[in-house]
């Protein structure tokens, strides 16, 4: 008679709960039976009602899909009545057997939770993460400055104004001059080629050759509103700036040690147009990273030392038990499948995040450098893998620096230059002859360089 065996699993969180989280409702269970799962609204007073419900059925831990932008003031809440609460990545939730409902969903989800199958997101701290609500939105306000800027582009071109084909940035000073006294009405050439800037480097006859266009009334008015556009999206990116200012000063404030922390001025730190408009950002991020000194770095730049400032912060390092767990997280590291002992597939898994655009970005801009560490690695993997290659595995480079400076406190202190084949086997002749002559003692004379010398003068 055949003896059947059952496999179970231990219970990890005890009074677990699971949320199947909804545009219009939230499907609550505390257990697996029917009578255990409740529907609440979205509103505030259900949701006080739903935290209050968890608390009579002594639930102590909450498990929740990230769905959409909805889970949010449902977090803020549980997390107000004091739940610990794990907001899981939904494909760790997707292989529930049978129809799809939003019942068994929860149901699912609770089950999941009981047994410790799953893990939470990263979720930074509150500072960090109203920081990052002002760097995302000036990221939006730059992408319609820039949708502003092709449109006027377009009109100038339908205008005949060829201003792109002279100016290097149409959105720049002798460019915006020009725009601005077009939208005024001026549409004499010669006059318009008077405002071009001393660094431009067209001049003036050639820049009025440019500007002589069919002035249609049309056009000149969708010129003029997408100026106005461009300017509206200015004014709101320096109200971006300001804020952002203001709430990196306010926690530097709130950390007053770190106040007499100063570093060394990088004056060969470029600024370019879309960089944030805050004075003293290499001190103020020096302080801000508690005397980790980033911009040392070649290849970040204010705009990449933001983005590390408002999508991780300072505390989310501690986070990450390694570089490789970091790294994993920003989607650089490869995913190795391996069966049979055989690797399958070792290419860096799809998905992307505003941190891993940003050291991508950084990673790019290395590749430009010359006679640096970064740059020299960027040049070998380009050499074997193509440019493609080498600017993931120079971004996942720059994350593990990162990490291990803010982590462990150490600055950035690159390796000696990358030294070929042949230079090595010349240091390594040039160190054994020097031993060698240290050991035997020899003098410059017994090895006759004072003939050599006296011969050659």
């Amino acid at each position: 008679m055949e003896r059947k065996m059952k496999l179970g699993m231990d219970v990890v969180n005890f009074n677990a709960g699971g949320i199947d989280v909804g545009s219009r409702s939230h499907f609550v269970a505390v257990g697996q039976e029917l009578e255990d799962v409740k529907e609440f609204g979205v509103y505030a007073e259900d949701l006080t009602a739903l935290c209050q419900w968890l608390l009579e059925c002594s639930v102590t831990t909450v498990a929740m899909e990230s769905t959409g932008d909805y889970w949010q003031n449902l977090y803020t809440e549980l997390i107000g009545f004091g739940f610990e609460v794990v907001l899981a990545n939904g494909k760790f939730t997707k292989n529930a057997k049978g129809k799809k409902t939003d019942v068994k969903d929860c149901r699912w989800i609770q089950k999941l939770h009981t047994l410790g199958l799953l893990t939470g997101s990263f979720l930074p701290d509150l500072a960090t993460e109203q920081l990052r609500t002002y760097c995302r939105q000036r990221g939006n306000w730059i992408e319609l400055a820039s949708s502003a800027t092709h449109k006027m582009q377009k009109f100038l071109k339908l205008l005949n104004f060829r201003l792109d084909v002279v100016v290097k940035d149409v959105c720049g000073l002798t460019g915006m001059r020009i725009i601005e006294d077009i939208c005024k009405g001026n549409l004499d050439p010669y006059e318009l080629a008077e405002h071009r800037h001393y660094n431009c480097r067209k001049p003036k006859e050639e820049i009025a050759r440019a500007l002589h266009g069919n002035n249609r009334e049309d056009y000149l008015f969708g010129l003029q509103q997408e100026l106005q556009n461009y300017r509206f999206c200015q004014r709101k990116i320096k109200a971006c700036d300001k804020e952002i200012e203001r709430t990196i000063k306010r926690y530097i404030i709130a950390n007053p040690e770190t106040k007499k922390l100063r570093t060394t001025e990088k004056p060969h730190k470029r600024i370019n147009k879309n960089a944030p408009d805050i004075k003293n950002m290499n001190q103020l991020a020096f302080r801000y990273f508690d005397g980790v000194d980033l911009f040392a770095i070649e290849g970040l730049s204010h705009a990449s030392i933001l983005s590390i400032m408002s999508e991780i912060g300072p505390e989310g390092f501690k986070k990450f038990h390694s570089a490789k767990h970091f790294t994993s997280w920003l989607r650089l590291a490869p995913n190795n499948k391996i069966s049979g002992g055989k690797v399958l597939s070792n290419r860096v898994p799809k998905g992307s995040n505003r941190m891993k655009i940003a050291l991508r970005q950084a990673a790019n801009a290395i590749g430009n450098l010359k006679d640096t560490h970064l740059s020299d690695f960027f040049r070998r993997i380009a050499f074997r893998r193509g440019r493609h290659s080498a600017v993931s595995a120079t971004a996942r480079k720059l994350a593990v620096i990162i990490w291990n400076m803010v982590t462990k406190k150490v600055p950035y202190d690159p390796p000696r230059p990358y030294l070929f084949l042949d230079q090595k086997r010349k240091m390594g002749l040039v160190k054994r002859i020097k031993k060698q002559i240290d050991k035997f003692e020899l003098k410059p004379e017994e090895l006759g360089f004072c003939k050599h010398l006296k011969t050659s003068t």
